[in-house]
């Protein structure tokens, strides 16, 4: 074993750790296995950068633009819907129907947008029928996985085995040559489903659109009355009067208000202006524990004297003022969403605007341009703002200013942690007093020292003195809080609250979301959507309260309330998928009859062989664009960016273990283990081991790992390469085992209201149905042997 093979198999070995892991993002992940292989001198750095310009990579962006078209346009919605509506309502034939359905796309569009396009009809259906939709979503994401076997571009591997037969000097596959061999294990696939698979699909129906005002199931899946409940403002409260903004109901106790019942009148999602009034009737999802935290910051001692602020802000923290000029970007942005602190390192401790100064709710309060910012960090940090674009007028602030100007002592307090209180051996972040106070922790005096800008995981102990930037004021708002009543006799049912204006519905992040990784405060879901999230799903699980620091992930399904002219409109964003089919984005009917010309007139001399697939995908993608089939701005959110360099950068990996021998000695190995019981030995070896390996990694980069290996293999044994490389081609391609496996398994897993252990099942069996397929038909069509 030379040198170069062990440097190339650790790179191996720790990219698969990273991508198994997804200790940090999978597309960096590949672009460092880049970087690794080329600085090592395993690849040159021409080869290095050639995934950008691969044939597969070009075919597989340009494929995502053209099923975007289709999309957009409506050509996949008319044929779903014609061909669903000779579903029936028996299970089985709905099962066969959508899985045949959604097969027959995929072959030409790329699966995971089939199964988001498919899915709100899906939900209708299963509402119409009355059948619970987990009885039907995961035969759709199967359905869709199953039908991109049957073309050269219906599935990202099987174009990168093409092309690595390309690059090997040997035929590429064509058009339609993994059309009979995945004709057959998709329809094997279907009538696994239909026979056996069917029996082990559970019975939940997560959520419904409330239209008929009947009970629904989905207060029990999610387990809503758990954490619905009453409160009522006293007559003589200190809370009457003011905005819910000011009483921050949501950020102290994490409680979402859904309506206010006002005599007869009830008001659903309440803003930030809503102000309360004697007697009003809250309508709140939450923990009622939460009233009883608020006994960790009554016990706060509150010192008098205040602090002498030369202290904290001498030696390495410094003071400086920027300005928000008319074409920052950072306009309408709260410090919130742009993670002000952790993005740039410093401690916003006033807004000046005009004459006016906020010192205090800080986080929430959208930037205008003109604003003067008041930072405090260290120097270093500060030198790295005044070269950041989007600020300007930047200067140094002298200390003086803080009391002059921006009046600061007015606001600080020292509070004292007692050596009984709860807050002891909590972290800040643990402790909300941030949120409870509606400012932030500006620094801890420990012993004397002092701890500046303290981190969010600095964990608090007895005798600690925080320097606390707030009003006393705003302890008076929780002694209101604490004296509000709760209604624990009264019921509280979310469909009493529903009406003609009023519905509720379910939404999932869509696969183009530019949302991934925010909270629904950062994105000021609320105010932006004028609707209430009632409860998330996530991967089986219910999530019921402090909804609004909750980071949102792809396959995440929301469960909303809020007027129904709101719910329409949320169907209309990019970033969701409304499911239901009468809240969808309008399609450009008009457009229907180019994208379906386009694709035919791509298609055609691919087919025939005069131009090769990746060519003609290009053109096409260019010509729906240019017919107005879908925007510039609409293609870049069409594409998959994470596969694309997910792809380009694996595939100096697979370069690199193919030059330096390292495929080659895998191959031998394989050989040795398992040759001497033939072809067939070896086919399933290989099968099985990608069918194991799409549980952890990404089937993109599986293909580009396992290409070179199998052709080594093939080359030591003297067999036809063609059988093995679509063998594992379609094995990467059918993903069923986990949600994570594949996006589409995660789409319809929030809807669905799925369970890991339902994959297992159902997707376990299926898996081994298509292995045995595979091995008994792949040597028909394609045998091993030369």
């Amino acid at each position: 074993m030379t040198p170069d093979i062990v440097l190339v198999l650790s790179i191996l070995a720790v990219s698969v750790l990273f991508l198994v892991t997804e200790w940090i993002p999978m597309e960096v992940t590949a672009l460092l296995a880049l970087g690794a292989v080329a600085l090592t001198g395993l690849v040159s750095p021409v080869q290095a950068l050639s995934g950008f310009s691969n044939p597969a990579v070009v075919t597989v962006w340009a494929v995502f633009i053209l099923s975007g078209g289709l999309t957009l346009t409506g050509v996949a919605n008319v044929i779903g819907r014609f061909v669903l509506r000779l579903a029936g309502t028996g299970e089985s034939r709905m099962i066969i129907v959508i899985m045949v359905t959604a097969g027959v796309m995929s072959a030409i569009m790329n699966n995971v947008a089939v199964a988001a396009l498919m899915l709100p009809v899906v939900m209708d259906i299963a509402r119409h029928t009355q059948r619970p939709p987990s009885r039907l979503l995961m035969p759709l994401a199967y359905g869709s996985l199953l039908g991109g076997l049957t073309t050269q571009i219906g599935t990202p591997p099987n174009i990168l085995v093409s092309d690595a037969l390309r690059d090997a000097g040997l035929e590429p596959f064509t058009f339609f040559d993994f059309t009979p061999v995945g004709l057959i294990i998709m329809f094997a696939g279907v009538a696994f489903m239909i026979l056996f698979g069917r029996h082990l699909l559970p019975r939940r129906d997560v959520a419904k659109e409330a239209s008929t005002g009947k009970p629904n199931d989905w207060q029990t899946q999610y387990d809503l009355q758990e954490r619905l409940f009453n409160i009522r403002v006293p007559r003589n409260s200190i809370l009457a009067n003011k905005t819910l903004a000011q009483i921050r109901m949501g950020s102290v106790l994490g409680w979402n208000i859904i309506g206010i019942t006002r005599g007869d009148r009830t008001f659903l999602t309440p803003g930030p202006t809503d102000t309360l009034m004697p007697g009003d009737r809250l309508t709140v999802e939450g923990r009622i524990e939460a009233l009883n935290e608020l006994k960790n910051w009554r016990q706060l001692e509150v010192q008098a004297g205040g602090i002498d602020l030369e202290r904290p802000y001498s030696g390495a923290i410094k003071l400086s003022e920027v300005m928000l000029p008319v074409n920052s970007r950072l306009v309408g942005s709260t410090l919130n969403s742009l993670n002000f602190r952790s993005r740039y390192g410093l401690n916003v401790l006033a807004i000046r605007r005009n004459d006016y100064v906020k010192r205090t709710n800080l986080q929430d309060e959208p930037l205008q341009h003109g604003d003067l910012l008041l930072v405090a960090g260290p120097e270093e940090q500060l030198k790295q703002l005044e070269d950041e674009s989007g600020f300007e007028q930047f200067r140094y602030v002298d200390r003086s200013e803080l009391t002059d100007v921006y009046h600061l002592h007015e606001r600080l307090m020292v509070m004292q942690i007692a050596p009984d209180s709860a807050l002891i051996d909590k972290t800040l972040k643990e402790s909300r007093l941030g949120d409870a106070l509606g400012s932030r922790v500006l620094g801890i005096l420990r012993n004397d020292e002092p701890i500046i800008m303290p981190e969010p995981d600095e964990v608090l102990r007895a005798g600690d003195r925080l320097v606390v930037e707030g009003r006393m004021r705003d302890f008076e708002n929780l002694r209101g809080l604490e004296e509000l009543e709760i209604e624990r006799r009264a019921s509280t049912d979310v469909e009493k609250l529903v009406s003609g204006d009023v519905g509720i519905l379910e939404a999932i992040l869509s696969p183009q979301t530019r949302l991934e990784g925010k909270t629904l405060r950062q994105i000021n879901f609320r105010e932006k959507f004028g609707l209430n999230v009632l409860a998330l799903w996530r991967r089986g699980q219910a999530y019921r309260s402090n909804l609004r620091d909750v980071d949102l992930r792809f396959g995440d399904a929301l469960l909303l309330i809020g007027p129904r002219s709101k719910l329409e409109l949320l169907g209309r964003e990019p970033d969701f998928i409304v499911l239901t089919a009468t809240a969808q984005e309008p399609l450009r009917l008009e457009k229907m009859k180019f994208s379906i010309l386009i694709m035919a007139g791509i298609l055609l001399p691919v087919i025939i062989g005069w131009v090769p697939i990746y060519i003609a995908a290009v053109v096409g993608a260019a010509l729906m664009v240019l017919s107005g089939c879908l925007t510039m701005d609409e293609a870049y959110r069409q594409i998959e960016w994470k596969a694309v360099f997910l792809i380009a950068g694996m595939l100096p990996l697979g370069t690199a273990l193919d030059q330096t021998g390292a495929a080659k000695l895998i191959a031998e190995a394989v050989v040795a283990l398992v040759g001497p019981y033939g072809p067939n030995a070896i086919m399933l070896g290989l099968v099985a081991l990608t069918f194991l390996a799409t549980c952890f990694v990404p089937t993109a980069a599986l293909v580009v790992l396992m290409a070179p290996i199998v052709l080594n293999t093939c080359a030591n044994m003297g067999l036809s390469p063609n059988g093995l490389m679509m063998a594992i081609a379609m094995a990467a391609s059918a993903s069923f085992t986990t949600p994570i496996s594949h996006p589409a398994n995660i789409l319809v897993m929030g809807p669905g209201g799925y369970r890991f252990a339902d994959y297992l099942k159902v997707g376990g069996l299926l898996t081994l149905v298509i292995l045995v397929v595979i091995m008994v038909v792949m040597p028909l069509f394609w045998p091993l042997t030369l």
